[in-house]
């Protein structure tokens, strides 16, 4: 999954000289909304493969964990799991983050070992400081529900673009970066998902009157509002044929899945 992923970045800057953006050998930084460290390690390779990324930006959701780690060089999973509207940041164990580790600790698999065996064990390690000065690169940030809301509303007030609520994360921390550091760097926020993935989330952000509307009735609103057609796979959902229709408690699933298998 890594391997397609570089290539994102590396087409993304060919895209900017392209356009003028940048000049081609001028640094870039990244921002990327992750929860599970996948698609951020693939800039981070891209960066080493030649493209020229300044700094990587690590954005979170309130599943902070990453930030966290960034921030104190100890990775805790110890902690309550929140749901948010940007579900697929909704992770404790980073898994693609072992990679890196074994990365900065020299490429010694029994640190790596040892960080993840604890992990395991305790919920928690923490790396040395050796190991936390090669992090230098990264920026770990993260937008709480109410700040990720107001960056969908805010940008599409200002220049009637929808994006949806794992973009908002990246967006958010972007602004809190800048803020911070004054990095005035050409910048990639990766745009991770649809909008209509999230139609409901989105559409709340917006306006508080689209509460009442029904899931489908949104999906128009927002193809309306962004003047973005309706993806396909969605528009074939309203015909689509209802194959499953069984609802039980969890004490039935046993029956349930009996009558599935006829038994």
């Amino acid at each position: 999954r890594l391997a397609p992923q570089i290539v994102y970045y590396v087409s993304a800057y060919c895209d900017m000289v392209n356009s003028g953006a940048v000049k081609f050998g001028d640094k870039i930084n990244v921002v990327v909304p992750t929860g599970n460290f996948g698609n951020i390690l693939a800039a981070y390779f891209a960066k080493y493969m030649g493209v020229p990324i300044n700094n990587l930006i690590c954005a979170s959701n309130e599943n902070k964990v990453l930030y966290d780690f960034f921030k104190t060089g100890e990775y805790d999973r110890n902690r309550q799991f929140v749901l948010t509207s940007s579900p697929s940041m909704d992770i404790l164990i980073s898994s693609n983050l072992e990679r890196l580790i074994y990365l900065i600790a020299g490429r010694d698999a029994e640190t790596n070992a040892a960080c993840m065996d604890a992990l395991s064990k305790d919920g928690k390690y923490e790396i040395t400081a050796e190991m936390k000065e090669k992090l230098d690169e990264f920026y770990g940030g993260y937008a709480t529900e109410q700040e990720t809301a107001e960056k969908i509303k805010s940008l599409y007030e200002k220049c009637g673009y929808v994006i949806d609520t794992h973009t908002a994360v990246a967006a958010t921390v972007y602004d809190k970066y800048v803020a911070e550091t004054g990095d005035t760097h050409k910048t990639v926020i990766a745009s991770t998902a649809s909008p209509f993935k999230f139609t409901r989330s989105v559409m709340d952000a917006l306006d508080d009157k689209y509460s009442e509307m029904s899931d489908f009735e949104l999906v128009d609103e927002l193809s309306r509002i962004a003047n973005v057609a309706v993806p396909n796979a969605i528009e074939e959902i309203r015909t689509a044929e209802v194959l499953h229709d069984n609802i039980c408690d969890k004490d039935d699933m046993p029956k349930i899945v009996k009558n599935y298998l006829h038994i």
